[in-house]
């Protein structure tokens, strides 16, 4: 969700992942956000040095310049955390606390850039996005040495994961776990705006005439250039964004994330998020969701905004929980 585009202004051969790593390749806890934890990861040598300052290593994994990332700990499982619109690195509070608590379970946090990325949204797409983050994957896989990795996405990330799930891409068979922190609808929230529908009018019109990717006046979204084609899908019924909208039906919920229920996932739902409207019955909608991903496990967290910024502790916490434990499917290797 962005608040500027909704303002009116081992070896190959015995690899978990053989078949498609290259041959010959080189080889709960509770979290507190207090000075106490960030030294007591120093000392050991952990992620964090100090607030706001990462330990880890800094990589590229793909052709283009945007495509970097940054991987705190020395482990073969990875979370990849999946940011919203217009975030980067160091999106959001709870992943400095987070990194911490990943290393004392065995688990590196993978913070990634791609085209999306800031402002670059506005000119990409799930498309483009799902791409990139199989490059990635494959990167973690043939250099890292991957056992498996976890996605978590925030806001418009979320999409992200849904969209990349259904490409049935070599690499999203190492997708273990899905996490959905904030999965809202860009579409529900900016039709509370006075000039969402005008822009969407404009946005398919330019579509049907073949400039859809074409940018949109600067009124459409004031902090970055947006097209036609990216306006219309955050913004428009059934586009290609509209994934958790609470007056899609039954049917067209299970058509958009039924097929999560391949992967064993989790959705974080803050229930004072201020991206959804006053009129959507939260409980509902959470349950909605996860019904149509065919039973993934729910954390409400009450009082939570958008980001948990304001519940740091609790987001670590239902993080941590989840990747310990062994959920209905457990960790089965997905090549077998």
């Amino acid at each position: 969700m962005n608040p500027s585009l909704t303002s009116s202004s081992s070896s190959s051969s015995s690899s978990w992942f053989f078949g498609i790593v290259r041959p010959g390749r080189s080889s709960s806890l509770k979290m507190s956000t207090n000075s106490s934890a960030v030294a007591a990861s120093t000392d050991t040598g952990g992620p964090v040095v100090r607030r706001n300052q990462f330990r880890g290593v800094l990589f590229k994994y793909g052709p283009k310049p945007i495509q970097v990332a940054f991987k705190t700990g020395d482990f073969k499982r990875q979370v990849i955390f999946i940011g919203g619109l217009t975030d980067g690195f160091l999106a959001t509070s709870y992943l400095e606390p987070l990194a911490i608590a990943l290393d004392r379970e065995n688990w590196s946090l993978v913070q990634f850039l791609m085209s999306s990325s800031y402002s670059g949204y506005g000119t990409s797409s799930l498309q483009q996005d799902a791409k990139e983050l199989d490059q990635l994957i494959n990167f973690l896989i043939n250099k890292e040495e991957s056992e498996g990795v976890a996605l978590l996405g925030h806001s418009t990330g979320c999409q992200d994961i849904v969209h990349y799930m259904r490409t049935n891409y070599a690499c999203s068979r190492a997708v273990r776990a899905a996490i959905f922190q904030a999965p809202v609808s860009d579409r529900e929230y900016n039709a509370t705006l006075p000039h969402t529908a005008s822009m969407i009018d404009l946005a398919a019109k330019m579509i049907s005439e073949g400039r859809g990717l074409e940018l949109m006046p600067m009124e459409a979204d004031p902090s970055a250039p947006i097209t036609a084609y990216r306006y219309h899908s955050l913004c428009s019924y059934n586009g290609d964004d509209d994934m958790f909208s609470s007056d899609l039906s039954e049917d067209q919920l299970r058509m958009r994330l039924g097929h999560m229920s391949n992967t064993h996932c989790q959705v974080i739902f803050s229930m004072s998020d201020e991206y959804v409207p006053d009129y959507v019955d939260k409980k509902a909608l959470v349950q909605r969701l996860c019904g149509a991903m065919g039973g993934a496990e729910k954390v409400e967290i009450e009082y939570g905004n958008h980001s948990l910024s304001n519940r740091v502790e609790e987001a670590v916490d239902a993080i941590i929980d989840f990747l310990k434990r062994e959920g209905p499917k457990g960790w089965d290797d997905p090549w077998s």
